[in-house]
């Protein structure tokens, strides 16, 4: 079995936060294999979907960011996935927006979610999804603060094409292995490059 953990803030006000991607992404997937149930288990929002017949756990934890661990690892342990089955989708301000780069066994650069799972599990050693949102423009804008702001209208119109970009490598996550994958997808935007 595979879990697949979209990262962000529970609530109507953070919902299209550039926070709140991991949710997006997760919330494409459910809507993708038919909108199945979702349970409430161990802190978080949970359903299961078959995934070209690999089973799958959809995980939106509801702790708020700062604990999202508190969810995943009671989660693994009461599915017996292994961490190598683990893919936890995250937003990245390292990456320009509608970038995308799988990454595992590396720090948590400054996200709160990414550093509370890893000081519970005691190491980075599980795969991340990191689609990027960029830095603020305004160089004084706090990052916690760009963030917690709503995408734009312009990136909302990139947003189908990019969670469906990250849909493609979950997918080659799942079926060619993660070297596999991230050779293939690392780096890759939604964005027209340009001349």
């Amino acid at each position: 079995m595979w879990m697949i953990v979209g990262l962000g803030n529970p609530g109507v006000k953070y919902a299209f936060n550039r926070h709140n991607i991991g949710f997006l992404c997760v919330d494409l997937l459910h809507e993708l294999f038919g909108r199945p149930h979702w349970k409430t288990q161990e802190k978080a929002l949970v359903c299961k979907i078959d995934w070209d017949g690999k089973p799958c756990l959809l995980v939106k934890p509801q702790t708020f960011m700062n604990r999202s661990g508190e969810s995943i690892i009671p989660l693994l342990h009461y599915y017996k996935i292994p961490i190598e089955n683990l893919c936890v989708v995250q937003d990245d301000i390292d990456q320009n927006f509608a970038q995308i780069k799988l990454q595992t066994h590396r720090g948590h650069g400054g996200h709160n979610g990414i550093r509370n799972i890893t000081e519970l599990f005691g190491h980075p050693n599980y795969i991340r999804l990191k689609i990027g949102v960029g830095r603020p423009t305004n160089n004084k804008m706090d990052v916690a603060d760009w963030v917690l702001q709503n995408f734009s209208n312009e990136e909302i119109s990139f947003l189908p094409k990019l969670l469906e970009l990250g849909h493609q490598a979950i997918e080659a996550l799942m079926t060619h292995g993660y070297a596999k994958a991230s050779s293939l997808f690392n780096g890759s935007s939604v964005l027209p490059k340009v001349e």
